[in-house]
């Protein structure tokens, strides 16, 4: 069928001739309401922003003394930041002298990944930058999965 006589058939029922696959040879199009495939569209999208996740960057900080409860209790923090599917950062701040005692800052980041290994694994390594030890983990796919189930 031609375009014009797409159109003119169109118009006769009262209604738009859309062009839905225009890349194809013959184009693809239907005879519709326009408003109402604008709305099913923005409807549609909508509803695919809703169902995507965005993976944030949680930063959880550290000092090289840090006592026992403190860092069970971070640790508490970082495990459900893993479990709802965000990326956890883990610092170690060192502060005027400490800096000398960098194992310290490195012993925390490995008690650290103990703890984690179940929910997360390491995204990123141990690196220092300036005055802080960082390393980035990264949610494991059964993490997310136990989080979606207890929703359900």
């Amino acid at each position: 069928m031609s375009p014009r006589e797409a159109v003119e058939l169109a118009r006769q029922r009262g209604r738009d001739l859309i062009e839905i696959v225009p890349n194809a040879s013959p184009p693809v199009c239907k005879i519709m309401d326009y408003g109402k495939y604008k709305y099913e569209m923005t409807k549609k999208e909508k509803l695919q922003r809703k169902h995507q996740h965005v993976v944030q960057l949680k930063e959880i900080r550290f000092h090289p003394n840090t006592d026992v409860h403190d860092f069970e209790f971070k640790v508490r923090h970082a495990r459900k930041f893993l479990e709802e599917g965000h990326k956890v950062k883990a610092s170690v701040i060192f502060k005027g002298r400490e800096i000398t005692y960098k194992e310290l800052g490195a012993n925390v980041l490995n008690r650290l990944t103990e703890k984690l290994t179940d929910v997360g694994k390491i995204d990123q390594p141990v690196k220092l930058e300036g005055r802080n030890m960082n390393m980035i983990f990264a949610p494991n796919k059964s993490g997310k999965k136990k989080v979606e189930q207890k929703t359900a």
